[in-house]
């Protein structure tokens, strides 16, 4: 018992110590009660009796299109591609409406200029190493509630892809230049990225007024589509909403959500669950803590008070719930269950969906810091241990089946299963017309080591491989004629609803592997799916980075630290038997 309680103290001691760290190196509605809805309905209604026409060139001599907040002018590329950046969804979150849920923008006179991207949400610069693995980009400014738009004809019906980036909730923007939308509007898509509140100001609560605000913005971005993308070329009804590790984790439970019902009819998740809301007193304990290292009173007021730099530093103390500390919170009203028991019941059961995961998901944890051949069949079994699944009965499975496979590859396997595989699956079974990829291509970046990690996929997804934003991530030797398939498949679903193979089933649980050598498989890792089945397993209900980073531990800090421990005590021990008895000492 004793040997137990040590092992969760020191647990506990490594995860606060490795988060702060991952902290500081990665730095990844419907207008709810507002009163001025019904002016946007009716703002709606009225544009809907009017005729879309062309946009036509002002006097500066881009696109000018007429929105409820007033006209944009925007650019037209060489290659025919229109766009439209920064443009405002919501009114800016700040003085009295900071800490508060979306409201409508006041809107232009002028036309507005939205040929360059806008203001980004606060947040921290990223750090080395993943600061120059992922493009992040910060843009200064108050009305960061904006999105942008790419569409190849102002005069269509085409669908939508409204994407939602990652981030852990704590940084990203949908301004980052590799997630340019040209590809997709150049095949025949309207695509649409968002910013939304991050950190605090997004996911703060202590149990009054509204919480979740970052998904409210999200929702409220949605309602902008519905009301305004017809102007661009999109067809409202046929809106696809995708995501990204966070930005997926979003979509989970915008999909358990009722103030969502009705804005999107598709669903892309990319490395992310439905299974990271955490509970009221999960998110007060947040609260009260940042609230204390503030030195302020418990109150959003309080809160509210504090300058974004001062709380943006003090974010960095906090300690969350098995992870990062702000993220969506089980409210009662907003999101009234845990999104996936919600989804398991029959929510968004309308929704055609497609989820999946990188094969080597945990890579990132260790390949950019150059752990990789420091990974033990020890740390396997601390990452069993933080994972809470049975070790040995664990290691048996997982070694098994490959035999072959370094103990990095294996504690990979685990951590991705855990994480994000398993949980996928459970996902695409709760809704009947799902499917379900793997992407395993193998990245040479970082000496060969980064495979397919947290990420990978995205300048596949965006069709933008040879962009210099993703050259550190795919070393620069990405295969076009995957990325295209993968494209491709993307195009597909939001199209028609299916990406090119079988759906998932639990009598057919077939996948798509995106690989050097794509190709369908039905019910791939077997034995492992069947060991998290007999372990009747639900979900961790934590943020899908958070957990990766809990069960990565061991392998970047936490054997080190244990084995450290481990020689102070012994040579403690060796020291005391030296030294004689203090009455013997008296003699």
């Amino acid at each position: 018992m004793r040997e137990g309680a040590f092992l969760m103290r020191t647990g506990r001691l490594y995860f606060k110590i490795f988060l702060l760290y991952i902290m500081v190196a990665t730095g990844t509605i419907a207008f709810y009660g507002n009163p001025d809805r019904s002016a946007i309905q009716a703002a709606a209604a009225a544009r809907d009796t009017q005729q879309t026409e062309a946009a036509e060139p002002d006097s500066e001599g881009g696109p000018v299109v007429d929105t409820h907040a007033g006209k944009v002018r925007g650019t037209r590329s060489e290659s025919g591609i229109y766009s439209f950046l920064g443009v405002p969804y919501a009114a800016p979150p700040v003085a009295d409406l900071r800490f508060m849920p979306p409201r409508r923008h006041a809107g232009w006179d002028d036309v507005r200029d939205a040929t360059e991207y806008g203001a980004t949400a606060p947040q921290l610069p990223s750090g080395e190493p993943l600061a120059g693995l992922y493009p992040n980009v910060m843009i200064p400014g108050d009305d960061y509630l904006n999105l942008n738009i790419w569409t190849r004809d102002l005069n269509g019906k085409q669908p939508v892809m409204v994407f939602i980036h990652g981030g852990s909730f704590i940084s990203g923007s949908g301004a980052i230049a590799g997630y340019d939308g040209s590809s997709f509007a150049r095949d025949g898509v309207v695509l649409v990225t968002i910013n939304y509140r991050l950190g605090a100001d997004g996911f703060l609560w202590f149990g009054e007024g509204e919480a979740n605000l970052g998904l409210l913005d999200q929702i409220a971005a949605l309602e902008w589509v519905r009301d305004n993308i017809e102007a661009f070329g999109g067809d409202p009804s046929s809106v696809t909403l995708f995501g990204e590790s966070a930005g997926a984790s979003s979509i989970g439970t915008l999909l358990a959500m009722p103030s969502a019902d009705g804005l999107f009819r598709r669903a892309i998740m990319e490395s992310g669950t439905a299974e990271d809301a955490v509970s009221v007193d999960s998110a007060k304990a947040v609260a009260n803590q940042l609230a204390d290292i503030l030195g302020v009173a418990r109150s959003r007021e309080a809160i509210a008070e504090v300058s974004t730099a001062r709380l943006l530093e003090a974010q960095k103390k906090v300690d969350g719930d098995q992870g990062l500390p702000f993220v969506p919170v089980i409210d009662g009203k907003t999101l009234k269950e845990s999104p996936i028991a919600a989804i398991e019941g029959g929510a968004s059961a309308e929704i055609d969906l497609m989820v999946g995961n990188n094969s080597e998901e945990a890579f990132l944890l260790f390949a950019p810091q150059g752990k990789m051949h420091k990974v033990s069949k020890l740390h396997f079994y601390l990452a069993a241990y933080t994972l809470r699944v049975p070790a040995l009965k664990a290691a048996d499975v997982y070694y098994n089946a490959r035999s072959d496979a370094r103990d990095v590859d294996v504690v990979n396997d685990l951590i991705t299963d855990a994480k994000y595989r398993i949980p996928s699956i459970l996902l695409a079974q709760s809704i009947p017309n799902s499917y379900v990829y793997e992407f395993s291509w193998h990245s040479p970046a970082f000496d060969d080591e980064l495979g397919a990690a947290h990420g990978v996929e995205l300048p596949f997804v965006f069709d933008h491989i040879t962009s210099q934003d993703w050259h550190a991530i795919t070393g620069g030797v990405a295969p076009q004629e995957l990325a295209s398939e993968v494209h491709r498949a993307w195009v597909n679903f939001a199209k028609t609803g299916n990406p090119g193979w079988e759906a998932y089933t639990a009598d057919k649980r077939v996948v798509k592997m995106f690989g050097t050598d794509s190709k369908v498989v039905e019910n791939p890792h077997a034995a492992a799916t069947q060991f998290w089945q007999e372990l009747s397993w639900e979900g961790s209900h934590t943020n899908p980075n958070a957990g990766l980073l809990a069960a990565g531990i061991g392998i970047v800090i936490g054997i080190p630290l244990l084995l450290i421990g481990l020689l102070i005590f012994m040579w403690r021990r060796r020291k005391k038997r030296r030294q004689p008895r203090k009455r013997d000492a008296l003699r």
